[in-house]
């Protein structure tokens, strides 16, 4: 979205208009001895839909923002940066420490919360951001009632949910247009292609990803590719995918199936390795055995599919392979 020159709708220039807001509060001479409660701007909330805008509209206004105490993490990216930095350093709050450094607003790009582990860290994180009185500004496919939504733990993250609506203001960015199925652009993620067919490439490699080794078909002039039972049926993280992906720069993934055919943790972990290579904006590739319109057809069984068929939209689909 962030190169397609658009008209906002509606609720994007609703949203657009209250980040502007925030910037405007935020100068450059804005430090942290007056940063008490009066100064501080009260943060925001956007959620939505798929491809509505929400990176878009976030980056902008981080663009805008006249301060150099600012941070921007893709959510996977930072649970991946806190794990780590609680073995490094100890603690949860040192880890916490390190990655906040002396920013006085963070964004979170694709805020979401899964499951009760996830739960637990976001709480002590947001208890840290609120405490501190940093300006939080998020984006997610979800308002914050649905997050955590397993009614058998949904409970237990009702106070953070409280916290969230008593410190930040929520904005929906919602409507019918999903504007990356409007997508022009060819580079970056956008530059692969989503087929119908068998992968034309073929052979034997062998890389590391989280203490094991990833049987490849090949690994040549910076382009892995695998098939999906091998990268998405072993049990790695989003963490795991971020670190191979700082090595590896363009992806190809053969052998996609319907989707509604593999374990849920499979396609959670194609979710999760769609989510990383979007954020980086890295090319992705797919050879899949049914057409796109039919690749998630149960979506209702894993979180955020139906972002990463968004996501999946912006690669181009030759017409004769996708209807053949």
């Amino acid at each position: 979205m962030e190169d397609l020159e658009i008209v906002l709708d509606p609720d994007q220039q609703a949203a657009a208009d209250r980040l502007a807001a925030i910037a405007a509060r935020i100068g450059k001479r804005w430090h942290l001895a007056s940063a008490i409660k009066s100064h501080c701007p009260r943060g925001l909330y956007l959620y939505g839909g798929p491809g509505r805008g929400k990176t878009m509209l976030m980056n902008r206004f981080l663009a805008a923002v006249p301060s150099e105490r600012k941070r921007r993490y893709h959510f996977h990216d930072f649970y991946a940066r806190l794990n780590a930095g609680i073995g490094e350093y100890g603690s949860i709050d040192a880890s916490i420490d390190v990655l906040l450094g002396d920013a006085r607003l963070i964004c979170f790009d694709e805020f979401h919360v899964h499951d009760s582990g996830d739960a637990r860290l976001v709480a002590r994180l947001l208890d840290v951001l609120f405490a501190r009185r940093i300006t939080l500004v998020v984006t997610s496919n979800y308002p914050p009632e649905r997050l955590l939504p397993n009614p058998l733990m949904h409970g237990m993250f009702v106070p953070t949910i409280d916290k969230i609506l008593a410190h930040l203001d929520v904005v929906a960015v919602d409507g019918p247009q999903d504007y990356r199925q409007l997508a022009s652009r060819h580079t970056g993620f956008a530059a692969g292609r989503y087929q119908v067919g068998s992968c034309p490439a073929d052979g034997s490699a062998e890389l590391p990803i989280a203490h094991r080794r990833l049987r490849a078909r090949t690994v040549e002039n910076g382009t892995l590719t695998v098939d999906f039972a091998e990268l998405c049926g072993i049990p790695v993280s989003a963490a795991d995918y971020l670190a191979l992906a700082r090595e590896v720069p363009a992806w190809v993934v053969c052998a996609v199936p319907d989707l509604s055919t593999v374990p849920p943790d499979w396609v959670m972990r194609f979710v999760n390795l769609v989510d990383v290579l979007y954020d980086l904006d890295l090319e992705l590739s797919i050879f899949a055995e049914v057409p796109l319109a039919d690749l998630g057809a149960e979506i209702q069984r894993v979180p955020d599919l139906y972002r990463t068929l968004s996501r999946l939209g912006e690669l181009s689909r030759p017409v004769n392979l996708e209807t053949r």
